[in-house]
């Protein structure tokens, strides 16, 4: 596995980063991808939301213990803390979330809305690309020798905070939003917490996670990461946001955003 003579190939998945973001932005204007809250009938085979979940997400575990022992920062410190905090996450969403996922939705009286398997296929993609870009970065091609130690761990300290924080807030609203479908499976109003400020705060603690990912990376890699992010939670946050209001009408609390506190 010649990872070392790939540059050319990693440049050009960095770019087809940045422009897939403003292609996601634009096609999520016309169609919400049809899962969750939006799914719909039609759309070909189907899997569980849990199954699905596992098998999208799950390039970025094995993917990355793949590429980060080829890399010619592999024994370095600073390499191996990057790439532990990006395993930390998706080991979590690859692992733990699905299993959650699985629990609540046995839970249920009625059925649960499963997810059409082209959603899961092109997730999957995506996590080849951005696993690829992220892991190979980190254990390749950042140069750790041209900061000081206190840039690296400053940056690092810095970014690390704004993670753990935004990931907090992410797993803390992606659990109570499985705990108040409850056994009947119906939808209710969310309430508490940043539920009070946002439809969609585990979206909103996804993007501050990835943001703290780009402060600790200080890479292009990182910051392409952060922009889809953006490019596919905002739209997708601003779409929950009419379907909550377009539900419960008057019941709605007026003063919520969709994603960002007090700005959208």
């Amino acid at each position: 596995m010649a990872f070392s003579s790939d540059p050319n190939l990693f440049y050009y998945c960095l770019l087809s980063h940045f422009l897939i973001g403003p292609l996601t932005v634009f096609g999520l204007q016309f169609l919400q991808a049809p899962y969750g809250k939006h799914y719909r009938a039609g759309w070909g085979p189907t899997l569980s939301p849990s199954l699905a979940w596992f098998l999208m997400e799950s390039p970025t575990v094995w993917l990355t213990f793949l590429l980060f022992p080829f890399g010619q920062h592999r024994f370095n410190p600073k390499a191996l803390i990057l790439i532990s905090v990006f395993l930390f996450h998706y080991i979590h969403r690859t692992c733990v979330y699905p299993l959650r996922l699985r629990k609540t939705s046995s839970q249920r009286s009625k059925s649960v809305n499963r997810v059409p398997v082209f959603i899961p296929l092109l997730a999957f993609s995506y996590n080849l690309l951005n696993t690829y870009l992220q892991a190979r970065w980190i254990s390749h091609y950042a140069n750790y020798s041209e900061l000081g130690n206190w840039q690296f761990w400053g940056r690092f300290l810095l970014g690390l905070i704004i993670f753990f924080w935004g990931m907090k807030v992410n797993v803390q609203s992606d659990m109570e939003l499985l705990a108040l479908k409850g056994k009947d499976g119906g939808y209710k109003i969310p309430k508490g917490g940043w539920f009070e400020r946002v439809s969609c705060p585990n979206y909103f603690g996804e993007i501050v996670e990835w943001l703290g990912w780009t402060v600790m990376t200080w890479s292009w890699a990182g910051l392409g990461f952060f922009f889809y992010t953006c490019a596919n939670l905002v739209p997708r946050a601003h779409a929950n946001h009419q379907w909550y209001m377009e539900k419960f009408g008057e019941d709605y609390p007026k003063s919520r955003k969709a994603v960002i506190p007090f700005v959208y």
